[in-house]
Formats: C-alpha cells, sequence, structure tokens
C-alpha cells in the first residue's frame, strides 16, 4: 500500500513511516524540513517538502495514495504556527486534498482530552480538528492519545535533560494528578491497523498506556535509570504558567508549554468525553519500565545554547 503522512519526520509520524517501511509499504512523508526523527530510505520513503496551508500541493502529494495519517501538530505557537493555522486550517486542507485526490481513508492524530468551550487554545483546536475529519465524508479514524513517549519524544528527551540541568524538580499543582504513559510503538500497532487493515472505521477512540501512575513516578523511573538523584517539590499552576511563558519564548522546543501545564492538570488518564472502544487485541500492553525508558532515551547531557531559540 502507499501511505501518505503529515507531519511524517515528526515523533509519532516518523515511528509510524519506519514500521509501514520496514513491512515494505511505500510511505510518503509530508513535512516543512526533513528533521531527524526518520532515516529516508530510498526505496520505500518518499519526502515531500509541503506546506499544509497548500491544498493543490497536498492533493498532488497524495495522489496514489490509499490513505493519509494526519500526525502534523503542534504544542505552542510561534509565528506563524498558530494552532488555527496547524490544527484547524491544515486539517481542513489535507481533507480537501484527499478527497481530490480520492484517497479511500484517513486518520488524525488528536489529543485524549481535546474537548470545546474549555478556555485552552490547544486542546479546542484538537477539537475543531476532530469535528472537521468527522464531518468530512471520508472514511476516518480518529486517535486521541494520552502522553506518548519514546525515542524521539519530548517526553523522556526534556524529562532526560532536565534531570542532567536542574538538582529540583517542580511538580505541576499543589495536588498531583495521574497520567498513563502510552509507549509509541503500542500506539503504532493501532495506527497500522487502521491504515493498513482497514479496522477502525469511523471510529473515535481513547487510547492511553497499560500502567496508571502519578508524574513524580515517572519522574523516579527517569531518575533511576539515568543514575540522577532528584527532588521534588509541588509548585501552584500558576508558576509553571509562567515558567512555559518564559520557555515559549527562549527555547527552541520549550521544557514545558502552555498547553503541556493545562494538561498536567487536569491528568493525562482519560478522555472527558465518552469514545469509541477499542478492540482488545489493540490493547496496549507495554508498562513504563526501565527497559522502555532506556529504548527512548536520547543522549545524556543537559540543556544547553543549542536549545535556545536565537542559536542555530
Amino acid at each position: 500500500m502507499r501511505i501518505a503522512i503529515t507531519g511524517g519526520t515528526g515523533f509519532i509520524g516518523g515511528h509510524l513511516a519506519q514500521r509501514l517501511a520496514g513491512e515494505e509499504h511505500e510511505v510518503v512523508l509530508l513535512g516543512r524540513t526533513n528533521r531527524a526523527n526518520v532515516t529516508v530510505s530510498a526505496s520505500r520513503m518518499q519526502f515531500v517538502a509541503v506546506d499544509l496551508s497548500d491544498p493543490v500541493a497536498l492533493a498532488e502529494a497524495f495522489s496514489g495514495c490509499d490513505a493519509v495519517a494526519h500526525c502534523a501538530g503542534i504544542n505552542r505557537e510561534i509565528g506563524e504556527q498558530t494552532y488555527q493555522r496547524v490544527h484547524i486550517e491544515a486539517t481542513k486542507n489535507v481533507v480537501e486534498a484527499a478527497k481530490q485526490a480520492g484517497v479511500r481513508r484517513t486518520l488524525l492524530m488528536s489529543f485524549l482530552r481535546a474537548r470545546p468551550d474549555c478556555g485552552s487554545p490547544y486542546h479546542e483546536s484538537k477539537w475543531a480538528a476532530e469535528e472537521i475529519v468527522r464531518n468530512s465524508g471520508l472514511d476516518y479514524t480518529i486517535i486521541k492519545a494520552g502522553m506518548v513517549y519514546g525515542l524521539g519524544d519530548h517526553m523522556l528527551d526534556h524529562l532526560s535533560h532536565a534531570l542532567y540541568t536542574f538538582p529540583m524538580f517542580a511538580m505541576v499543582g499543589l495536588k498531583e494528578k495521574s497520567i498513563r504513559p502510552l509507549a509509541v510503538e503500542d500506539l503504532v500497532v493501532i495506527l497500522r491497523a487502521a491504515m493498513i487493515d482497514g479496522r477502525l472505521a469511523r471510529k473515535t477512540l481513547a487510547v492511553t498506556g497499560a500502567e496508571e501512575l502519578y508524574l513524580s513516578e515517572a519522574v523516579r523511573r527517569v531518575a533511576h535509570v539515568t543514575g540522577k538523584r532528584i527532588r521534588m517539590m509541588r509548585a501552584p499552576i500558576w508558576f509553571h504558567y509562567l515558567l512555559a511563558h518564559f520557555c515559549e519564548r527562549t527555547m527552541k522546543v520549550p521544557l514545558v508549554a502552555r498547553a503541556q501545564v493545562r494538561i498536567l492538570s487536569e491528568g493525562v488518564v482519560e478522555s472527558v468525553l465518552p469514545c469509541d472502544s477499542l478492540p482488545y487485541d489493540l490493547t496496549p500492553t507495554r508498562r513504563f519500565t526501565d527497559d522502555q525508558i532506556r529504548k527512548g532515551l536520547p543522549e545524556p547531557g543537559p540543556f544547553g545554547v543549542r536549545d535556545l531559540r536565537w542559536c542555530a
């Protein structure tokens, strides 16, 4: 089969691309730049530099594809990369281009707690994208994923670098919420079932990891694997919003973004709105173990000047 992936050189898109190419499927990777989360194989992968604001170019890239996985997204706004443009307008363009190209199947990566009228532009724009896909008339699958981790992610990447940089870790809020870390390997199994096997058609599915734990326990496990000692404290949510505002302005990939503060303050365990049930054989099974953490860790080291927005 021939599959197009928007955000194909990002974290989730890159892992999906590697899995599909490894099974001898043809993969078209769409992105603004060919970043490092996926190695493009000339025999099975084609990279297409395309702006998601251009439906004509998208339709051309989708030509001959059996399915499109729309994995592109952002967790903070920078310049023209706004939630309105990336989550809402780009999804409209992807849907329109898929129709023009005659693509039979489309998949949208959304967020577990996306919903309308909640006061968070991130959550609301993800929900708006879901509604566009649900009302598109296409054969769709919407994946409302929780906190996804693995090699190339933000979670383990930033957490491990923070452990090498700071002597103390501040938890979000005075009352800790739970998370269910989702291994990217488990997520890719579900995406493949929708893209290749044609399962999960016209369904909106909430997907979380196999194990529920507090963020503090997740931090302790990562610290154990990295061999770092860490002290933890609790800080009010307003402190984290200030920290996120500073990080978004100064870091290329923020240590914490305002959307992430909202996410962690709510917990990442279940969807707010009803979803379809995930089949038993696709239910995630990987726990947040030392081996899983070790597989997803980046090269060890602290944050440095290379992480600042004004540095190349």
